[in-house]
């Protein structure tokens, strides 16, 4: 009767798992390049939310380096959200969170990053599977970064297309020049559960002006009981 019963709770839970399985990260990439990719990252990225769950990552900035012009850009991204590192600090702890956004289909990401002096850094941006790309990141005070996905043996990478401003309905495509510069994030596999994030910020003048390295360990999924009166 009890190998029966735990039959029947592996078949449930493989049955909740394919209806949760995300194929959206692979529709972007395709099926070739979605193969090549390591099992680990595959995980992750083909994992849907439901409601009241989370996938969490813990691990610490590894170091992070920025020109004056990276710093000034960062400062003045305040003005919506701070969504860039506000400071240089290495060996500080981090956590970043993934939710399902009910609203529009996409994720909502949230990133702590502490800091040597003060209260953490928090970062909330919102990726939806929409536009001339197929992935769109959105910031805040309406602006948002268009991202072209690709995959290989390595990992999962994003970069900058364009960048867009969400103005009375309108979606206005920025020229080149009012953009901070060329964003790429590089999500590689270490294996056991470790992975690395990478976030590269490229002036067409300047050149580098940012990078962060970041690595983060996988983490039990969160299940939030449903609150009731």
């Amino acid at each position: 009767m009890t190998a029966v019963l735990e039959r029947r709770e592996t078949e449930r839970a493989r049955e909740s798992d394919a209806a949760l399985l995300d194929l959206r990260f692979r529709g972007l990439v395709g099926a070739d390049a979605w193969n090549s990719l390591p099992q680990a990252v595959k995980l992750r990225f083909a994992k849907r939310l439901g409601p009241g769950q989370s996938v969490n990552y813990a691990g610490q900035v590894l170091h992070c380096r920025m020109s004056t012009l990276g710093w000034l850009i960062a400062q003045g991204c305040r003005l919506i959200g701070a969504p860039l590192p506000l400071e240089r600090d290495g060996g500080v702890a981090a956590v970043v969170s993934v939710t399902e956004d009910g609203a529009s289909g996409g994720q909502v990401w949230t990133r702590v990053y502490t800091r040597k002096r003060g209260f953490p850094q928090v970062i909330h941006s919102a990726k939806r599977f929409a536009g001339p790309t197929g992935l769109e990141e959105y910031l805040g005070g309406g602006f948002g970064i268009a991202l072209t996905t690709t995959a290989d043996a390595d990992g999962i990478h994003f970069t900058s297309d364009h960048y867009f401003l969400m103005l009375a309905g309108r979606r206005l495509r920025l020229p080149a020049w009012l953009g901070p510069g060329h964003l790429r994030i590089d999500h590689a596999d270490l294996g056991e559960g470790a992975f690395t994030f990478t976030l590269t910020l490229r002036h067409a003048l300047f050149g580098e002006i940012m990078s962060q390295n970041s690595r983060f360990h996988d983490q039990p999924a969160i299940d939030k009981e449903p609150c009731h009166d």
